[in-house]
């Protein structure tokens, strides 16, 4: 079996090609053959030892396929199911053992494709934009890196919901692509100072929330993006982790609030999962959700796919193929 693995952390340049023996599943485990393999920072981080894995390991987090072979005591899956997946690190493998109450099964209308390039992605918009704060309907709000995987969803998704949406993006490409997602004012980091500009939108008073992926080089922006009692959202560190905050801080920027969330807490259960897959779902089929694969990399070439996801030249998501 073809896999991606690390005996290392360091660059793109510890990414292996590799052959491993077939895996099988164990009680309550289903092994699925991989049609389409999702590319995201979670795998920089955990390629550079940022949030360190057992070494040597295969990176990768989200996956569609085909249910090969079941375990015993599974009854969630059937050989020949399609399924997808976030959980791991295993992804980006031709076949992964994953835990059968981790997987969902695949609705008409969901390729495999774009059910790859969404797990992960889709559902922390999902439960960004649904769960994290109790936003009203008119509220403003501030999206970093708006137009990348995360940053594209998740600005539908809160347009969707009836927010003004604030997008930052760092080209005039993602300026462009930022507007077809429906936001209501595009800013360009590399032009414009964000804050004033978010300050000059909103009359003065700042966001009810900011959605922060990319970390230091955005904190400061962020923090003064805010109006009283805001809510940060810091999700990621595509420039690198934030510094750490003096909590006396938040007191004198107006009783702000910070959080730092994943994904996994949200759908630690199966009910939530499901719950979480479904909703998801439902806005891809009903066309609410636009979902942009923006490359489709073979899996032989993930070294190539991180080097552009970390030079942040990629919009929407990436797929690694089998």
């Amino acid at each position: 079996m073809k896999a991606i693995q690390i005996s290392r952390t360091g660059g793109p340049e510890v990414l292996e090609l590799v052959d491993l023996p077939e895996p099988a599943p164990g009680p309550g485990e289903i092994l699925i053959r991989h049609k389409a393999i999702g590319l995201n920072f979670i795998d920089v981080y955990h390629r550079t030892g940022l949030y360190p894995i057992k070494l040597p390991g295969v990176l990768g987090q989200e996956a569609a396929g085909v249910v090969e072979a079941v375990g015993e005591g599974v009854s969630r899956f059937r050989v020949g199911d399609p399924v997808a997946y976030t959980s791991g690190p295993g992804g980006y493998a031709e076949k992964n053992v994953v835990k059968a109450d981790r997987a969902v099964k695949l609705p008409k209308g969901v390729s495999f494709h774009v059910a790859a390039a969404i797990m992960l992605k889709g559902m922390t918009a999902g439960f960004l934009a649904r769960q994290v704060w109790p936003l009203e309907r008119g509220d403003t709000v501030l999206v970093h890196a708006a137009a990348g995987g995360v940053g594209g969803l998740l600005t539908q998704w809160l347009k969707q919901l009836g927010m003004t949406v604030i997008a930052a993006v760092g080209t005039a490409e993602k300026a462009t692509i930022a507007r077809e997602h429906g936001c209501d004012h595009v800013l360009n980091y590399r032009e414009e100072d964000v804050a004033a500009r978010v300050r000059e939108i909103t009359g003065g008073e700042g966001v009810r929330v900011v959605y922060d992926s990319v970390g230091k080089a955005t904190l400061e922006a962020s923090l003064s993006s805010l109006g009283k009692r805001g809510l940060l959202v810091s999700y990621g560190n595509a420039s690198g982790a934030p510094p750490a905050i003096e909590p006396g801080r938040l007191a004198r920027l107006g009783s702000l609030y910070l959080t730092r969330p994943t994904l996994y807490d949200y759908i630690a259960t199966t009910g939530a999962l499901d719950e979480a897959a479904g909703a998801l779902f439902e806005m891809v089929t009903s066309g609410a959700l636009k979902v942009e694969i923006g490359r489709e990399t073979p899996l032989a070439q993930a070294r190539q796919a991180h080097e552009a996801l970390e030079a942040r030249e990629t919009t929407g998501a990436t797929l690694l193929i089998p």
